[in-house]
C-alpha cells in the first residue's frame, strides 16, 4: 500500500537552486584534504592534473547519463526510481536499503564529524564535545529542511555561493601572494616520476570519490520546477563548475607548496594558508572547511529523505515515512528518521566501519544506472534530454564504475565481501516485506 493522503511535495527548487545543490553537495571537505592521496600516487604535476581532469570528465559522463534518466523519470527518488523502473523493485529497494543503513546516513555522520573536528581546531573540544557538535549540526540542518524545501534549498544556495566565492578568493590570493614564497612552484626531489598504472588507478579512484554526490539533485526531482529540463542542466553545469574549481585549487596548492609537502599533508589547504599568511592561516582555512562541509551536509540531508518518501509511496517502506507535513509540505517523518539514525551512528562511532565498507558498492548501482540507458534506448523510451556522446560516453562510465568496484575487491577482498553482504542483506528483507504486503 502507498502512504495515505493525496498531499504532494511542493515544487520550489528552480534551476539556480538545483545547480547550487550539485555544486554544494560535491564540494565538501575532500578537496581540502584529498589532494595528498592523489599526489602521493601520481607524483608529478602533470600526473596530478591528469587525475583531476579525468575524474571530472568521468563524473561528467555519469552526470550526463543521470541527466537523460532524470528527463525520463521526473518523479522524486532519483537513482531509486531508475533502478526500480529499469530493473525492478528489488534493485530499487536495495539502493534505498544501503542508503539508509550505511551509505547516505554514514556520510551524513562522517561529514558532521569533520565539521566538529575542524571546529575543535579553533575551539578546544573533548571527544564528547565533538560528538555533541556533530549531532547538533545534523539536527539543526534537518530542522531547517523539515520546515520547508524552499528554506532548505535557499540555505544550500547561500552555502554554495559562499564557498565558491571563498574558493575564488583562495585561487586569486594563492597566485598573487604565492609568487613571493621562496619555495614557489618547487616540485621537490623524487616527485616527478611517472606513476605506475596501478598507482594511477588508485589516484583516479580517490579523485572520483572527491566528486561524490553529483547524483543527489535527482532525489528531489518532484520538488523541482520543470525537472525534465532543469535537472539535466543543473547536473551538467554543476559538474563543470566543480571540475574547474578542483583543478584550480590543486594548481594553487602546487603553486604555493613543494609537491613533496602536498603529498605528505593531511590538511593541505590549511598548510597552504599557513605558508601564505603565517600563523593563523590554518585557523582561517579550518573555518572555510567547516563552512564548506556544512554546505555539503545540508544538501545531503535534504536529498536522502526524498528516496525514503518515494519508497514508502511505492509500498516498499512503512507508510508513515511517505507522509507529507500538512503545513510545511516536506517528508517530515523521513527527515526525522534520517536525522535520528545518523545521530546514532555518530554517537556509537559505527559510521566509519559501515561507510568505508559499503561506499564503494554505490558504484555498482551507478554502473547499472548508465547501463540502463542502453536498455531504455532499445525500448524506445526517451525524455526531453538525450545524452551527448551516446553510446561511447555511457559505456566509458560503465567501465569506470566496474574499475572502481574491481579495484576495491582486489585491494581488500575481506572488507569488500563484508560491504557486499551488508548491501545484499536487504534482499531477504525485501522478499519478506513483499510477501507480508501481499497477504495484507
Amino acid at each position: 500500500m502507498t502512504a495515505a493522503g493525496t498531499d504532494q511535495l511542493r515544487q520550489a527548487i528552480g534551476l539556480p537552486h538545483a545547480v547550487a545543490m550539485v555544486v554544494g553537495t560535491i564540494i565538501g571537505a575532500s578537496i581540502f584534504v584529498q589532494p595528498a592521496e592523489i599526489t602521493g600516487q601520481a607524483p608529478s604535476v602533470a600526473g596530478v592534473f591528469l587525475v583531476w581532469l579525468i575524474s571530472g570528465v568521468l563524473t561528467l559522463f555519469g552526470a550526463l547519463a543521470c541527466a537523460e534518466l532524470a528527463s525520463i523519470f521526473t518523479r522524486t527518488g532519483g537513482v531509486y526510481v531508475y533502478m526500480k523502473e529499469i530493473y525492478g523493485p528489488a534493485l530499487g529497494f536495495l539502493w534505498g536499503w544501503a542508503m539508509f543503513w550505511s551509505m547516505h546516513s554514514g556520510i551524513i555522520a562522517a561529514l558532521s564529524m569533520i565539521v566538529a573536528r575542524y571546529l575543535a581546531y579553533i575551539i578546544p573540544l573533548s571527544d564528547a564535545g565533538i560528538k555533541a557538535v556533530a549531532i547538533a549540526s545534523i539536527l539543526i540542518l534537518s530542522a531547517i529542511n523539515y520546515i520547508g524545501v524552499k528554506q532548505g534549498s535557499r540555505l544550500q544556495t547561500l552555502f554554495t555561493l559562499g564557498k565558491v566565492i571563498a574558493v575564488a578568493v583562495i585561487i586569486l590570493a594563492g597566485f598573487i601572494l604565492g609568487s613571493k614564497l621562496p619555495e614557489h612552484f618547487v616540485a621537490g626531489s623524487g616527485m616527478q616520476a611517472a606513476a605506475r598504472p596501478a598507482d594511477f588507478l588508485l589516484a583516479l579512484v580517490a579523485g572520483l570519490f572527491a566528486f561524490g554526490g553529483w547524483h543527489m539533485v535527482t532525489y528531489s526531482s518532484g520538488e523541482s520546477v520543470d525537472p525534465g529540463r532543469n535537472i539535466p542542466k543543473a547536473l551538467v553545469t554543476g559538474t563543470l563548475i566543480v571540475t574547474v574549481c578542483y583543478i584550480a585549487l590543486n594548481a594553487v596548492y602546487m603553486y604555493i607548496l613543494p609537491l613533496t609537502a602536498v603529498a605528505s599533508s593531511t590538511r593541505v589547504a590549511a598548510d597552504a594558508a599557513d605558508a601564505l599568511l603565517g600563523f593563523g592561516g590554518g585557523a582561517i582555512m579550518s573555518s572555510l572547511v567547516i563552512f564548506s562541509t556544512l554546505g555539503s551536509l545540508s544538501g545531503i540531508i535534504l536529498a536522502g529523505p526524498r528516496v525514503y518518501y518515494s519508497m514508502a509511496r511505492d509500498g516498499l517502506l512503512f507508510g508513515w515515512a511517505g507522509r507529507i507535513h500538512p503545513r510545511f509540505q516536506t517528508p517530515h517523518n523521513s527527515i526525522t528518521m534520517q536525522a535520528v539514525w545518523s545521530s546514532v551512528l555518530v554517537l556509537t562511532g559505527t559510521y566509519r566501519a559501515l561507510f568505508t565498507r559499503v561506499i564503494y558498492t554505490e558504484w555498482i548501482f551507478f554502473g547499472l544506472m548508465a547501463l540502463g540507458l542502453f536498455i531504455l534506448r532499445r525500448r524506445n523510451v526517451a525524455g526531453a534530454y538525450r545524452m551527448w556522446g551516446y553510446p561511447f560516453t555511457p559505456a566509458v562510465f560503465v567501465l569506470s564504475s566496474l574499475m572502481i568496484v574491481a579495484n576495491q575487491v582486489v585491494s581488500d577482498p575481506l572488507e569488500s565481501a563484508t560491504g557486499l553482504a551488508l548491501v545484499f542483506a536487504g534482499l531477504p528483507v525485501y522478499y519478506v516485506w513483499v510477501s507480508r504486503s501481499r497477504r495484507g
